[in-house]
């Protein structure tokens, strides 16, 4: 096929056996790891975890990322849409409250026929905000919750820290058309059936960019419409220079959830700062695969 799938739009042409352009995939699915995973937010995991699937590869290239084993070195193992549909059976065998499809975006067309099989619970549609409206329309009646990032609003950040200067204006029109698909959150017995959970880490040193992020979502949604999840997990990776080199404080998170509720959104939630720590990003190694 030849790939449009991502705002990136770079034509490239992916193979059953090969994966050419930015994500580098080929054109078949590769997961790393299938689990009930339980460090979701509460609504998303519950009580028995929500049914993750990551797969390998990524449209984007945060210099930060904790699942760089996945996201940019690749490693994962080719499934066909059969096994993925199965994976998702098995996960709902396990007890998931949904399937949870993390980085799913550049390998949308056989997710969609995978899902052509009613999988029973909520299909969560786990990205990075940097989808095109385009494929996410391809989606619309298949996802019941999407669970993007808002990760910047500030063009020169996005373009040093994640390789794409036009983050802001493709993750804002992307969130509109995944609310526009869903319209308010419904939750149910503590779980999200269906609505956005718009998502922000907040980053050491860049507090006035968590601040531009709440601004548009305060001036965006109405109370209910969407829920927001103020993170504090960020974690130096591996050779992280500067600001990058270490956790957000305990005065700059603080600072980032008085702004927060000082701009009216009170739906959603904060995060412990011990969620700053390696080990709550869950081992790769080709489990339920």
């Amino acid at each position: 096929m030849i790939c449009d799938l991502c705002p990136r739009r770079c034509g490239a042409e992916r193979t059953e056996h090969e994966g050419h352009g930015f994500c580098a995939m080929p054109a078949t699915p590769v997961v790393a790891r299938a689990a009930l995973h339980q460090w979701e937010e509460p609504v998303i995991s519950g009580t028995r975890g929500s049914g993750a699937v990551f797969f390998s590869g990524c449209t984007l290239r945060c210099v930060f990322c904790q699942n760089h084993d996945i996201s940019a070195a690749g490693f994962g193992k080719s499934v066909t849409v059969a096994r993925l549909r199965q994976i998702f059976r098995d996960l709902v065998t396990r007890g998931a409250h949904n399937i949870n499809l993390v980085t799913p975006t550049h390998f949308t067309p056989w997710i969609l026929e995978a899902l052509e099989e009613d999988v029973g619970v909520p299909v969560v549609w786990n990205c990075g905000g940097y989808e095109r409206v385009e494929t996410l329309r391809s989606l619309e009646g298949k996802v019941d919750v999407y669970l993007p990032d808002l990760k910047y609003a500030d063009s020169a950040l996005s373009a040093s820290l994640s390789a794409a200067p036009d983050y802001f204006e493709v993750a804002t029109a992307a969130i509109e058309e995944m609310f526009r698909q869903t319209g308010p959150y419904v939750v149910e017995d503590g779980l999200l059936r269906r609505g956005v959970v718009i998502r922000h880490l907040v980053l050491p040193g860049r507090l006035e960019n968590t601040r531009r992020c709440i601004d548009w979502v305060a001036r965006t949604f109405r109370p209910g419409d969407v829920l927001f999840s103020l993170m504090s997990q960020y974690t130096p990776q591996p050779g992280a220079q500067g600001l990058l080199a270490r956790h957000v404080t305990r005065s700059e998170y603080a600072a980032a959830v008085e702004y927060m509720r000082n701009c009216g959104i009170t739906e959603g939630f904060c995060q412990e700062r011990t969620s700053a720590r390696a080990e709550y990003t869950p081992p790769f190694d080709l489990t339920g695969v």
